[in-house]
């Protein structure tokens, strides 16, 4: 399979000085500036553990609050420690399934004064003992335990510290802190995250303490179930007991324990004791598996053979300098705060989609298989974008897996985790990332043929489950050319809300096939998507008027008017228009009330306020439609600077910070873009302003500060200046090298408005680029200044609009 060439080349870089910086430090070091914590606090649910880029194993503490990425930066308490997990992700938790527990022993040498569910186990954590970085995490709890984690692609490595004498610092049953008998024991917990487990077993070799078990879970964010299998072995101290544990109780026999099938989640697990280690340190080593217990333990034995943590551990490490190596910038003058912002977010975008190829049980392939694309309605703006300018042969592997999907259960996923298909939140949005890797060139063993199957299968036939993939409201789509608000759907089942943002991104759905189509020389297709790529416009009422709740005020009568008319909004059946508050939806007015529920409104995370400018695809049509290029800047001005108007923590909200340059003022974008960065994306443990969504934050953030934003979906990037005196970006595939340089560089950002720009030593006008110059190479230099200048803004020079753009065949640079 494609799989076995992927990741074990990263553990043959040769050992040498990799520098990601341009500078005169020959000490940097890009781990020093990757802080795995950014995002896990304040509901940005990164997952800040041990990991290898797109890795199957996650490690990390697991907490009893905000838990979905495992572990968050609260005063949650630590309940154990899982193997693998989900990143960024809102809603329920993922994952996390089989937590190990160490104890340094039990109350009076018996069993079961030891603590076994999570609820009598959950312990504190030692303020200031957290320690992340790519490849490892660490933590120590107030029961004087110290935890260490590393991994590699399908397994665990554990090292627990114990305290020499057996004290802990947690209060005993009887509230006392009376010392320990010092008697190591390690249970492994049959549970997830979210207690979902209806079916599951585990056993305990009496001998050896090998732990094999399976469980039977249900996956967060979409429908059916999985399985997945352990295989936990121990190292550094000699076995003395062994058993399993059901509820609160414990015994040494049986050696193995079957539990309910009928969905109950009594806790049970297995655990074993040890005699004391001669250097106080017991090591886990967790092979994971979603085929069988014995394909788990093969992987453990195979990657992990020798128990040595430090060499896995440095293993990791450079595992992600090679892949962060693609990437060099000109760091000086640049605060510490913004070089930790940009590369965390790099590092981010790489934790998933995660690479299960070789653990489908669903279907046998020769192809490649990806989950957690959790969900594309967020990566595919920014994430799969970065990653094509990054790491195209990993983006290539996960379009392949894409298409494999389609082939084996007859559509494309918009959102898919746990080996299972995940709920659409809008269109759908795989389809936008094909087009995009499509018009970018990536070949790489890819059939398009099929991925322009796939595509037109999303357009053309409605599935009998629309929730969890392909579109809903397809008739109505074909013959009213929009979504009511009152469907009549027939053919499918979904939930019937989001009219409006529903058909804003089918729109653009339809656009990016269109352009596949014209690229595959399927002029037909190309012209009938085209044309289906314009129905937002029948959802845009011109009378409709939005006053705001800007004082806070309850009365209705101090609502004030926003002074803009024309609006998208919900249409019937029968053509008229209903009214929904385009300021829903926002923090002036019921902020959480859009949500994939049944009693969700028109908009989906988002009010008509940002909807109404949301059309990738046709900004030209929309700023006539809004009266203009002045009133179209005085609304999108209005809207970034209303307080509680706009809000930047959803996926969509990306683009109208670069709506600027379609109407030829591309210094405005950069204005935003500094707006933001870092007052919302910053270093901090909260440094970002929502779910991080599987890297989409982080990926928006590198991708801004690196002085591009994809139109995802087109072969366009828009223009700013990058955060940093000069960037470059190595193509690994090619090796091919796109410089882009900043002249007059201030890193007080006063200069950060382009006065002129030349593409390889000639004059540059255009706002925008295309692929080609990351893939062929080349050096982009733009000369700075303090103030506006008319650079960008020329007719010829705004980025292309499909009602005036589209059959311009071969855009170049």
């Amino acid at each position: 399979m494609a799989y076995f060439y992927f990741f074990p080349v990263i553990f043959h870089v040769v050992l040498c000085s990799i520098t990601s910086a341009i500078s005169d430090n020959t000490h940097f070091d890009v781990l020093d500036y990757v802080d795995p914590l950014i995002g896990t606090a304040n509901g940005g649910h990164v997952f800040p553990g041990a990991s290898l880029p797109y890795g199957m194993a996650k490690a990390v503490a697991d907490v009893n609050k905000e838990l979905q990425g495992g572990f968050a930066s609260n005063d949650g308490e630590i309940t154990g420690f899982s193997h693998m997990h989900d990143s960024g992700t809102g809603g329920g938790a993922s994952l996390g399934n089989f937590p190990l527990f160490p104890q340094t022993g039990c109350d009076g040498d018996i069993i079961n004064n030891c603590y076994f569910p999570k609820a009598t186990r959950a312990s504190q954590r030692i303020n200031g003992t957290v320690q992340a970085r790519p490849g490892y995490f660490a933590v120590s709890m107030n029961t004087s335990v110290h935890a260490e984690m590393t991994v590699t692609s399908h397994t665990a490595l554990y090292r627990f510290t114990f305290p020499d004498d057996g004290t802990p610092t947690k209060r005993n049953r009887n509230g006392t802190r009376s010392k320990m008998p010092y008697s190591p024991l390690i249970l492994v917990d049959l549970t997830d995250l979210a207690d979902s487990r209806s079916n599951g077993s585990i056993a305990v070799d009496a001998k050896s303490g090998r732990i094999t078990g399976f469980g039977t879970f249900s996956p967060s964010f979409g429908i059916g179930t999985y399985n997945s299998y352990v295989c936990a072995d121990f190292n550094g101290g000699k076995v003395r007991n062994t058993g399993v544990f059901v509820n609160n109780r414990a015994g040494t026999e049986p050696k193995s324990l079957q539990l309910p099938k009928d969905g109950n989640t009594v806790p049970g697990g297995a655990w074993v004791q040890f005699h004391p280690p001669e250097v106080n340190q017991i090591q886990a080593r967790v092979g994971l598996s979603f085929i069988s217990t014995e394909q788990a333990c093969e992987n453990a034995e195979r990657e992990i053979p020798d128990f040595e943590f430090e060499k896995v551990r440095v293993a990791a490490e450079r595992g992600w300098r090679m892949k962060l190596d693609v990437l060099k910038i000109n760091n000086t003058g640049v605060s510490e705060l913004l070089q930790k912002t940009f590369w965390s977010g790099v590092y981010r975008t790489m934790l998933s989609p995660q690479n299960y190829t070789g653990e489908n049980p669903l279907w046998h392939s020769e192809e490649p298989y990806f989950d957690s694309y959790y969900c594309i309605w967020d990566s595919f703006r920014s994430t799969h974008p970065l990653l094509t300018l990054i790491d195209p042969h990993a983006q290539a592997l996960m379009i392949r897996a894409l298409i494999d999907v389609y082939r084996h259960e007859g559509k494309l996923p918009d959102c898919r985790m746990s080996l299972c298909k995940g709920y659409t939140q809008g269109g759908s949005n795989a389809d936008n990332v094909l087009a995009d890797s499509y018009l970018k060139g990536l070949r790489n063993g890819i059939d398009w043929e099929t991925g322009y199957e796939a595509v037109v299968s999303d357009a053309e036939d409605e599935p009998a489950i629309w929730t969890v993939e392909g579109r809903g409201g397809l008739h109505s789509w074909k013959t009213l050319g929009y979504i009511p608000t009152d469907d009549f759907d027939p053919y499918g089942v979904g939930i019937f809300t989001r009219s409006i943002s529903r058909t804003i991104e089918y729109s653009y759905n339809d656009f990016c096939i269109a352009e596949m189509a014209r690229g595959m020389n399927k002029t037909g297709d190309a012209e009938k998507y085209l044309e289906r790529s314009a129905n937002w416009q029948n959802m845009f009422d011109s009378t409709s008027r939005s006053k705001l709740n800007i004082t806070g005020s309850r009365n209705t009568a101090d609502l004030v008017d926003s002074g803009f008319q024309g609006f998208l909004q919900p249409r019937y059946l029968n053509g008229s228009f209903g009214y929904q508050d385009p300021a829903i939806c926002t923090d002036l007015f019921n902020f959480t009330s859009c949500y994939l529920n049944p009693d969700g409104h028109e908009t989906y995370e988002g009010g008509s306020w940002l909807y109404t400018f949301y059309v990738p695809h046709d900004q030209a049509t929309l700023v006539t439609r809004l009266g203009g290029p002045s009133e179209f800047l005085r609304r999108l001005e209005f809207l970034h600077n209303t307080p509680g108007l706009f809000y930047i923590g959803d996926e969509q909200s990306y683009l109208l910070l670069y709506l600027f340059h379609f109407i030829g003022q591309p210094g405005l974008s950069s204005q935003y873009a500094h707006k933001y960065i870092p007052s919302a994306f910053n270093d901090s443990l909260a440094g970002i302003p929502g779910n991080d969504d599987s890297g989409a934050m982080g990926s928006f953030t590198a991708l801004s500060m690196m002085g591009f934003f994809p139109m995802s979906g087109q072969n366009v990037y828009l223009i700013i200046p990058p955060f940093f005196p000069e960037v470059r970006i190595e193509n690994p595939e090619t090796g091919k090298l796109a410089t882009i340089r900043n002249l007059n560089f201030d890193p007080g950002y006063k200069n950060m408005y382009i006065q002129s720009a030349t593409l390889n030593g000639k004059a540059y006008t255009k706002s925008w680029i295309t692929h080609d110059f990351f893939s062929s190479g080349g050096v982009l230099e733009l000369t700075l200044g303090a103030s506006h200048s008319t650079w960008g803004s020329g007719k010829d020079d705004i980025p292309p609009s499909a009602s005036k753009d589209f059959w311009l065949q071969g855009r170049t640079i």
